[in-house]
């Protein structure tokens, strides 16, 4: 008699039979990690679980070796891709006859169109490509637990495919309003450059966008500090993956009634995703403009549960009016003075007292 099955976790199950290695931390830098032959994906990879990632995602490390390509894949699951180093293409093959293809490089972001046959193409003959993934896969696995159903259904999704400039570093500018504009695209060639909206809510001069990708109901969005600033506290439910772009710093991560900070470390190649409502609040400490991107699963168009609805709606407002974020005025004393601290190891000076004039008596 066999014995019965419970507790399963078809998600876990799967990565564990890819034959990739599998980093779990708080934080991981993704230039380091490991990264072992994927049969599936014909390159190199290893999963890279972050500790707040919560219920629904997932992420992955996948290198191009020079020359190199991946398998083509196709699969139920939304994926939004980071690149971390190196320059390569992506083809696409469109429900219609026509395909689609785009050049990416370092810093640059895409969105795979659902269940969209694609592959990814390496065209230095020199130097790797190396990029990171955030899916959903664990939701679908979980929900389905049936991989013929995930990666080879069917089924296609023209509402997601976009339009042609969509996939040339164009896009639509939806206007809402500041922590709320939208940028809907499936490509965006260059972080780095991409213009940015004030959002003076946020604190201290920072900007953001809102991106819509390939109609998903993942999310993500990127945010900048300038020299000598940090933004308000706040926190949210898990699965917000932040992967630095430009500049370093760090982040300070506690929970509500907790004495300890966890500190965090960042700058581009790494990534860390804050637990299910933990206070987090990023630091920059470079000599020029930080940004970072955000990654998780459910966005202003599609925020999937009520939750995420909860954070959008109250981002920028304050916690004692039922919001996500702490006024500067309201922060514990020792934050400003840890960073007042850090900026001097880099030689530079804040630019936050006439933000705090009123707190620091």
């Amino acid at each position: 008699m066999t014995s019965p099955r419970y507790l399963i976790d078809p998600h876990r199950d799967f990565i564990e039979s890819e034959g990739v290695p599998i980093v779990e931390d708080f934080g991981i830098d993704l230039m380091t990690v490991e990264v072992k032959p994927w049969a599936r994906m014909g390159a190199l990879g290893a999963y890279a679980l972050t500790r707040g990632r919560g219920d629904f995602l997932d992420s992955y490390v996948l290198e191009i070796p020079p020359g190199g390509e991946t398998e083509p894949q196709r699969h139920l699951f939304e994926e939004v891709v980071y690149v971390l180093e190196g320059e390569g293409s992506t083809s696409l093959a469109a429900p219609s006859s026509e395909g689609r293809s785009f050049e990416w490089g370092a810093r640059s972001l895409f969105a795979l169109p659902l269940n969209v046959r694609y592959r990814h193409f390496n065209s230095s003959g020199s130097r790797p490509a190396r990029l990171v993934a955030t899916t959903n896969l664990p939701l679908v696995l979980k929900a389905f637990h049936n991989l013929d159903f995930v990666f080879g259904n069917p089924s296609v999704f023209p509402e997601r495919w976009g339009d042609d400039s969509h996939y040339q570093g164009e896009g639509n500018f939806l206007p809402v309003r500041p922590g709320r504009h939208q940028w809907e695209t499936n490509f965006v060639p260059d972080l780095a450059g991409f213009e940015l909206r004030e959002w003076k809510a946020r604190g201290a001069g920072g900007s953001n966008i809102m991106f819509v990708l390939a109609d998903g109901t993942m999310h993500a969005h990127m945010s900048e500090m300038p020299v000598g600033t940090y933004k308000k506290g706040h926190r949210h439910g898990a699965d917000f993956h932040i992967f630095p772009v430009t500049g370093h710093g760090y982040s300070l991560l506690w929970y509500e009634g907790h004495q300890d900070f966890v500190r965090i470390d960042w700058r581009h190649g790494s990534v860390y995703a804050p637990p299910d409502m933990m206070f987090h609040q990023h630091f920059n400490t470079s000599p020029a403009p930080a940004r970072y991107l955000a990654v998780a699963f459910g966005g202003l168009r599609y925020p999937f549960s009520g939750d995420k609805r909860k954070t959008f709606m109250g981002m920028d407002v304050n916690v004692r009016d039922g919001g996500c974020q702490i006024e500067y005025e309201d922060q514990d004393p020792r934050i400003h003075d840890l960073y007042v601290e850090e900026l001097r190891k880099h030689a530079l000076e804040p630019r936050m007292e006439h933000l705090l004039h009123g707190s620091r008596t």
